[in-house]
């Protein structure tokens, strides 16, 4: 390493950690933790000829983000989250350069920490939807027509929770078994509904709503013990409430049963654009990442049934 001097990495980077330690107080572990991540950087800025901090950019400060995600012989790549903490760290370092006269500009403060990858959307299986469901198959009172009526909806058009509630009796066309959805940037879609979603909306109609009807009841499809609309966390309640009662183990929510719909179709075979439509995504983009879904499912099936997989 080249001589510290006033304006090099080697001698911020001491003060930095002598600051984060005595004037700040951080817990022993947390600055070894920072040390660990500014000698990383130090070193790529070794490899590279930088010494002085008037010599580093920001295209220097994003490539050692990039390599940290890259990883080397001599180092394991990192996760996005931890090499975001290491940027923290760097960040921290060249403000304190500046705060401090040993430096004039700040090369860290443009570059943006890498964005950690998407979740998958969790489904549960056909089996666990059945057996929900199969919770609701014996419904005599209103409410229990209408959470019927509220799940098989939910799970056979894929509906946002928000949408489902938001349901005017003039938006379902049981005969032709398709439902208006009002989505996203008030965006109206045609759904088709399955043969047991319409009958358990037909069955509440008749049989359920007339019972809850009340004068703040207007055109809401689902409504509460009042008669006013359903509200989206009593809805949520309703189907946290019936997954108890089937004795499912997996966490599932509303959001859950439209993540089911999109990956059971996409297992069936239908086009990814297709379930695009019936989700109202606005880019097939979002759809796509269902698609992954599949995928793994794909590759769950071959590891345990393939005789040449295992191993």
């Amino acid at each position: 390493m080249s001589t510290p001097g006033q304006g090099s990495l080697a001698r911020a980077t001491s003060m930095y950690l002598d600051h984060l330690s005595v004037e700040r107080g951080l817990a022993s572990n947390t600055v070894i933790s920072y040390r660990r991540d500014l000698e990383r950087y130090l070193a790529f800025g070794e490899a590279r000829g930088v010494h002085q901090l008037v010599e580093v950019s920001p295209e220097h400060v994003q490539a050692f983000v990039a390599s940290l995600r890259e990883g080397s012989e001599h180092m394991q790549a990192l996760k996005a989250s931890s090499a975001a903490r290491t940027l923290a760290a760097v960040r921290g370092l060249h403000q304190f350069a500046v705060r401090e006269g040993l430096s004039e500009t700040d090369p860290a403060h443009e570059v943006r920490p890498p964005k950690p990858p998407k979740r998958l959307p969790r489904a549960i299986t056909v089996g666990d939807v059945e057996r929900l469901l199969a919770v609701t198959e014996d419904a005599t009172t209103a409410r229990e027509l209408r959470d019927r009526a509220l799940l098989e909806m939910l799970y056979g058009t894929g509906a946002r929770i928000s949408e489902a509630v938001g349901l005017d009796v003039d938006d379902l066309d049981l005969a032709g078994r398709t439902v208006r959805v009002l989505g996203k940037g008030s965006k109206e879609r045609i759904v088709p509904l399955g043969r047991y979603a319409a009958d358990a909306l037909d069955g509440y109609l008749v049989r359920g709503r007339p019972e809850l009807l009340g004068p703040r009841s207007g055109p809401a499809v689902f409504l509460n013990a009042r008669g006013g609309r359903l509200t989206r966390q009593s809805a949520w309640s309703v189907l946290q409430q019936t997954a108890e009662r089937a004795g499912l183990t997996v966490p599932v929510s509303p959001h859950t049963l439209r993540h089911s719909f999109a990956t059971h179709l996409l297992d069936g075979g239908a086009d990814v654009r297709v379930v695009q439509e019936l989700l109202g995504h606005a880019s097939v983009t979002t759809t796509q990442a269902y698609t992954l879904v599949t995928v793994e499912r794909l590759r769950e099936v071959y590891a345990t049934a393939h005789p040449r997989a295992r191993g």
